[in-house]
């Protein structure tokens, strides 16, 4: 019974890990997308959410099932639980990347963005498809020491959503106002993501040590349980 019971767990954790990886390639395409404008591709990211959300009613049905038939304690608890949280953060991810590819899909055929402000969307794409897949490498593994990096990787996508907001508030802005509002939304979809990639380490933190962490007190801090909203 426990040998079938791990092999659930092992199911479930896969499953997870599959929605993390849709999730990275949702936010590489969606900027690839908004880097070409090209339409076909947004269409691909709305196929790719969906995928995710496809996983996401299996997933937390097998949590739930474990959780009322196994009865797990201790470590095996914190897996199941950990994976009934997971399967939401993972589906936030992929409703941010369509957030990106809807906007291309709304401005097409035209660019969202343009010259400074799109290379920095470029680059905050870039380095939340990195993040993403980091936390499914986490996710695999179960590495503590991989999950910390996700937190210190996504420095890097605050620091460039930090010079987006400036560039837009800027005096060297030439660009309209709607066009500025398209750029603030963008930069803070590709934030969110990176944050719910920083989420998935810590509750893998959570899972392998029993600590749990304050996501407002810092990487390195104690903290308690908290999700950041879409």
């Amino acid at each position: 019974m426990r040998t079938k019971f791990h092999e659930q767990l092992d199911e479930l954790t896969d499953r997870l890990a599959s929605m993390c990886h849709l999730a990275r390639e949702a936010v590489q395409v969606a900027t690839e997308a908004l880097v070409r404008a090209d339409l076909p591709l947004a269409e691909r990211v709305v196929d790719l959410a969906e995928q995710i959300e496809e996983l996401r009613g299996p997933c937390e049905d097998q949590a739930l099932g474990l959780l009322a038939l196994q009865a797990p304690v201790a470590r095996d608890l914190r897996q199941v639980v950990t994976g009934v949280h997971l399967v939401a953060d993972l589906s936030r991810m992929g409703g941010l990347a369509q957030h990106v590819a809807d906007s291309v899909r709304r401005r097409h055929p035209d660019h969202v963005a343009c010259g400074e402000a799109e290379e920095l969307l470029t680059r905050m794409g870039r380095v939340a498809a990195e993040l993403a897949g980091l936390a499914e490498r986490v996710l695999r593994t179960h590495d503590p020491e991989l999950a910390a990096e996700v937190g210190s990787r996504d420095d890097e996508l605050d620091d460039l959503h930090r010079r987006l907001l400036t560039l837009i508030q800027g005096p060297a802005w030439t660009g309209s106002v709607p066009a500025a509002v398209d750029v603030a939304l963008l930069g803070r979809f590709y934030e969110r993501f990176g944050d719910h990639t920083v989420v998935v380490g810590r509750r893998v933190i959570f899972l392998v040590t029993g600590t749990v962490l304050n996501p407002s007190a810092g990487h390195s801090a104690e903290w308690s349980e908290g999700v950041p909203a879409t």
